[in-house]
């Protein structure tokens, strides 16, 4: 027996969020449609009958091309962008096999979303319509686990005040959690260390059991900073733990709160530009994912985020190049240090290695590259001691390939421009993303307005350039509209970077080839494609959209894994996504799918 069409939208987002009442209502204006394998649900551009929900079977998803931007089984939804635009299909849907679907009518389904506002937001593909968090300097709205330290020291209650001191000492710490059987029994402070051992002249052996605060105060990972604030001043207490239903989990001091009240990057960087050492820089370096976290859980665009944790990353290479030459003397000729990859385009997250080179002054003589190898292994492995690990494609200037004269860096982008061999498209991809970090600026200016000019004039190169692009594709599959990764340890799921922004940064370096745009950021190059006509209105909206969000839910998925005491990566278990994060990624990577194959086919970026 068939299921009730309102029975099954009562398992599936948005239908499930209405009352039963509206539910029903809704149901009874969809009807049911049954097509065979082959069949053709609708063709590009056609005017939709309505909404599609997948019943049962499956459902091919083509661009305007007849390429496969998407699978889509049981319990997915489609032609919802074309409706949400001016009612006609975005996309050609055939069956691939027999199918049913349910169709909520154009008409009920622009009603629904009217009348109900979680169906409006599960719909609404725009950046307008995802969820705002609280500004990143209201504490007393962020919750405890953004904030707290975690895995603070436990001792058992038979501890000697001697034993906790030293302990407290080492670890440069105010207190320690006493724990009984994996059970927090009491606090230790260095106050009750003064109050009740220092000053009372009581034993050295007292165990901490006899001087503790017995059964703290304590509250749970997702209370808010307001809670603790309103603890501490209520209760007069410097220290909170926080106990999950697992046990002791973290806990926070006023040391705590002062610091995320008071970090941001330029803090940072302020600590950075002062430092006398690689292993100075790498103490604040080490602070990144907690601002990193901090920056997420404020909302900021994440153009905003990665931006300011690459000027970590900025100030770090500039210190280091200072450091440098105070310890091999000044150079011999002017250079310029430049960065490449994610630090070049300003989009470096939790998980960055380095990619650099030197651009030398044509004055240079061979007896002057002694000090430039010297200086850049310097610099190279300075950056690997504060985290921004060596290249494993040693795309770095500690390799003489990536040190060389102006004039040999002329001959470099002039050869991969002419005969662009796979080697030199992929040169070429890094290359193009190459900013001034430190150094004399002037030796970059003419070579890369020169180099975007012979690019753009060199129809084989483009060609070669769009198919290049072309190679990292959105991850799109049958399974819940994706496709996982299918082996290793990273197996089922979502590679967020080769799979996600990867994609887009490919087609936003292609547009700024071809239309000679200055602009190395991702995001910058879009926004300069589309006023510059190289993308239409609604294309380059679709795209930034797209992008924006792929970009966000990465920082969201590090930021998840920085909260659990994890390291940051780029490999999201679709499991974690709701359904409404999980529609809008997928249609995320529709629309990347379907600049890609406009770029393939030959209409360039008018899309």
């Amino acid at each position: 027996m068939t299921e009730p069409i309102v029975d099954f939208l009562d398992r599936l987002q948005p239908y499930s969020d209405l009352t039963p009442e509206d539910r029903a209502e809704l149901a009874a204006t969809m009807r049911v449609a049954q097509y065979a394998a082959g069949d053709q649900v609708y063709s590009f551009g056609d005017r939709l009958d309505g909404l599609y929900i997948v019943r049962a079977g499956d459902i091919e998803v083509r661009d305007e091309h007849g390429e496969t931007v998407s699978l889509l089984g049981p319990r997915n939804t489609f032609g919802e962008r074309g409706l949400e635009r001016d009612g006609r299909a975005a996309t050609s849907a055939y069956a691939r096999s027999a199918t049913e679907l349910l169709v909520l009518p154009a008409a009920s389904f622009r009603l629904a979303c009217d009348d109900h506002p979680a169906l409006a937001r599960f719909f609404d593909r725009s950046a307008a319509a995802r969820p705002t968090r609280a500004p990143l300097s209201d504490l007393a709205t962020s919750q405890v686990a953004q904030f707290m330290a975690r895995d603070p020291l436990t001792v058992p209650p038979k501890t000697t005040a001697t034993e906790a001191a030293r302990r407290m000492r080492d670890a440069r710490v105010s207190c320690l959690c006493v724990v009984d059987a994996d059970r927090l029994v009491g606090i230790v402070t260095i106050r009750d260390l003064s109050a009740r051992i220092v000053a009372e002249s009581a034993a050295p052996d007292t165990p901490v059991s006899a001087i503790m605060t017995a059964d703290p105060r304590t509250l749970p990972p997702e209370a808010l900073g307001s809670d603790v604030l309103h603890m501490m001043l209520e209760q007069r207490i410097g220290h909170v733990p926080i106990v999950s239903a697992q046990g002791l989990v973290g806990i926070v001091t006023q040391t705590d709160l002062t610091r995320f009240q008071a970090m941001s990057s330029a803090e940072l960087v302020a600590g950075i530009a002062h430092a006398k050492s690689a292993a100075d820089m790498a103490e604040t370096t080490a602070r990144i994912p907690r601002l990193l976290s901090q920056l997420v859980a404020g909302h900021h665009p994440h153009e905003v985020t990665t931006r300011l944790i690459t000027d970590i990353a900025d100030a770090v290479t500039r210190r280091l190049l200072r450091l440098a030459e105070r310890d091999l003397g000044p150079p011999h000729v002017p250079y310029l240090w430049l960065a490449c990859g994610s630090q070049g385009r300003q989009e470096q997250t939790g998980v960055s290695d380095q990619d650099n080179c030197l651009i030398l002054s044509d004055e240079m003589r061979p007896e002057h590259d002694s000090y430039f190898e010297a200086l850049a292994r310097y610099v190279s492995d300075g950056l690997n001691t504060c985290g921004y690990v060596y290249c494993p494609g040693d795309m770095m200037a500690t390799n003489p390939r990536w040190r060389q004269p102006l004039a040999t860096w002329r001959r470099y982008f002039k050869g991969w421009i002419d005969k662009p061999v796979p080697e030199a498209q992929m040169l070429a991809s890094v290359m193009f993303d190459l900013r001034p970090i430190g150094g004399d600026t002037a030796l970059f200016d003419g070579l890369q307005e020169e180099t975007l000019a012979q690019a753009a004039k060199n129809s084989i190169f483009v060609s070669h350039m769009i198919s290049n692009a072309l190679k990292h594709q959105p991850p799109l599959g049958l399974i819940r509209g994706f496709a996982t990764i299918r082996k290793g340890e990273n197996k089922d799921r979502l590679d967020l970077k080769h799979s996600g922004v990867v994609p887009v940064t490919d087609l936003a370096r292609v547009y700024a080839l071809r239309g000679e745009l200055r602009p190395v950021n991702t995001r910058a190059r879009i926004v300069a494609a589309r006023e510059a006509k190289f993308l239409s209105k609604s294309g380059g909206q679709d795209l930034l959209d797209a992008y924006d969000l792929i970009a966000e839910t990465r920082l969201e998925h590090q930021c998840r894994l920085i909260r659990e005491g994890k390291a940051p990566d780029n490999f999201l278990p679709p499991s974690k996504l709701s359904d409404f994060d999980r529609a809008h990624l997928r249609d995320a990577f529709v629309v990347v799918k379907g600049l890609q194959s406009a770029l393939g086919h030959g209409r360039g970026m008018l899309s």
